[in-house]
């Protein structure tokens, strides 16, 4: 069953999906790349691994409730000291680092063994503030600052841009491709959520011809492939909150669809 919506399916969006959405597109995108770049390129998959810490821990606050419990004394007996009972432990829940695996595109030339292009597709842990954005912007300082080409697509909402790629630019989504030989420069395809996803060339060395990826294609593939239309129930509201313009739209396209 094909997606409801023209472009990216807010629904995707939901934190309890998108790492399987993640996943998907990186291989996707590979599949579809590789053979438009043979022999010259290869495409790998590259996996980075951030440590963090979880959101909504809490340190010292009980689970348990504690009473308080009073020594006795033996009033015949008031010579004799009577030891208290030893204090109860408190259980409380303190930060745990957690492992956060996030893959990537690589574009290598064959010959020469070089990183060409990096493709990243943004995840929660890139947007939202903390370690693994700190992280993520040291990364991308180094592609900055080399000739490598930058493809990064965005397709969440929340959280904040990446402020080299939103330049005042108010957009649901966007996609940044960011040639190493036209910095500070890129081309910036900003869309909406009522918009299809722009098609965009990858960029090679300048000899080479640019395959153009179809992004909305590959997204509605793996819809049906991973078999989304039974995951997601269209009629709650979306996780990642919508504008209530939005929300509107959103309403009246399910409704058309028979879908709410």
């Amino acid at each position: 069953m094909p997606s409801p919506f023209p472009g990216m399916n807010p629904y995707l969006e939901n934190p309890s999906l998108w790492s399987g959405v993640h996943h998907w597109l990186i291989t996707e995108i590979a599949r579809f790349l590789s053979p438009k770049l043979r022999p010259k390129y290869i495409v790998a998959v590259e996996v980075r691994v951030y440590e963090t810490f979880g959101e909504n821990l809490l340190v010292g606050v009980p689970d348990v409730t504690v009473k308080r419990q009073r020594s006795t004394v033996n009033p015949t007996s008031t010579n004799v000291t009577v030891a208290a009972p030893p204090a109860q432990p408190i259980t409380v829940e303190v930060p745990v680092a957690e492992s956060i695996r996030q893959g990537y595109l690589e574009i290598r030339d064959v010959d020469k063994k070089e990183v060409v292009t990096v493709i990243e597709i943004l995840s929660p842990v890139n947007k939202r503030p903390g370690e693994g954005r700190e992280a993520y912007t040291e990364k991308q300082k180094k592609i900055l600052g080399s000739l490598t080409h930058l493809v990064e697509i965005d397709l969440l909402r929340n959280w904040q841009a990446m402020p080299f790629s939103s330049n005042g630019i108010e957009s649901d989504y966007r996609i940044l491709v960011c040639r190493g030989d036209r910095r500070p420069s890129a081309d910036l395809y900003a869309f909406n959520i009522r918009n299809a996803i722009p098609n965009f060339p990858i960029p090679l060395r300048s000899e080479d011809e640019e395959p153009v990826l179809d992004l909305q294609n590959i997204l509605d593939n793996i819809y049906d492939i991973a078999g989304y239309d039974l995951q997601i129930n269209y009629s709650r509201e979306c996780v990642a909150a919508l504008s209530e313009i939005n929300a509107a739209w959103v309403d009246e396209v399910l409704q058309e669809q028979g879908l709410r």
